[in-house]
């Protein structure tokens, strides 16, 4: 089995993507390293995965990931989108549906990046998964915003999906097969 270390002190991601991994075939197991937080604030998603990177990169660090995700509510012009992790803390769900109401346009959708650096080398995967924001937190299952986000085509919440039905509609499960497949390429 090999060792894929993971930039991440968040369980969840790791559970999400270990079972994408174990499921694309790969005999891979994600390790959780930390150290000092290298995330910053930025525009995109894109920009601080590779800001990470690059730090985990000058650490002497190979064969890692870096993962983040946010909630982009297409009313408040991609809000609150690479800031989701703060928003979450400072007002959390029963925030954001504060924020919504009365509002019609609930079309919202959840982005995630991963990054990989693998042999020196950098790479990035996203995925998006479209949907719309509940109207009440519904679910016990997931974290973060997942029990007020419903996936296009469905009724139920992420929060109220086991985590191999998430996987198959998630942003993070999207970019999640998407490392998996160029992963085959090393280990398989």
């Amino acid at each position: 089995m090999f060792e894929l270390f993971f930039a991440t002190g968040n369980k969840h991601k790791i559970l999400e993507i270990n079972e994408i991994l174990k499921e694309s075939g790969l005999d891979i197991k994600l390790v959780p390293i930390r150290g000092n937080k290298i995330e910053i604030q930025a525009e995109t998603l894109e920009e601080i995965v590779s800001y990470a990177l690059k730090q985990l990169k000058k650490k002497g660090v190979n064969y890692v990931i870096v993962e983040d995700a946010g909630l982009f509510i297409n009313y408040f012009k991609g809000f609150p989108g690479p800031y989701s992790h703060y928003v979450y803390k400072k007002i959390g769900n029963k925030g954001i549906l504060k924020l919504m109401d009365g509002i019609k346009d609930r079309s919202a959708y959840f982005k995630s990046v991963i990054g990989l650096i693998i042999n020196g080398n950098f790479k990035l995967f996203s995925g998006v998964a479209k949907g719309k924001i509940a109207n009440e937190i519904r679910g016990r299952y997931g974290f973060g915003f997942d029990p007020i986000f419903i996936p296009e085509g469905y009724s139920k919440t992420f929060g109220e999906l086991q985590v191999s039905m998430k996987n198959r509609l998630s942003h993070r499960g999207k970019s999640a097969r998407k490392l998996a497949e160029y992963l085959r390429h090393f280990f398989v």
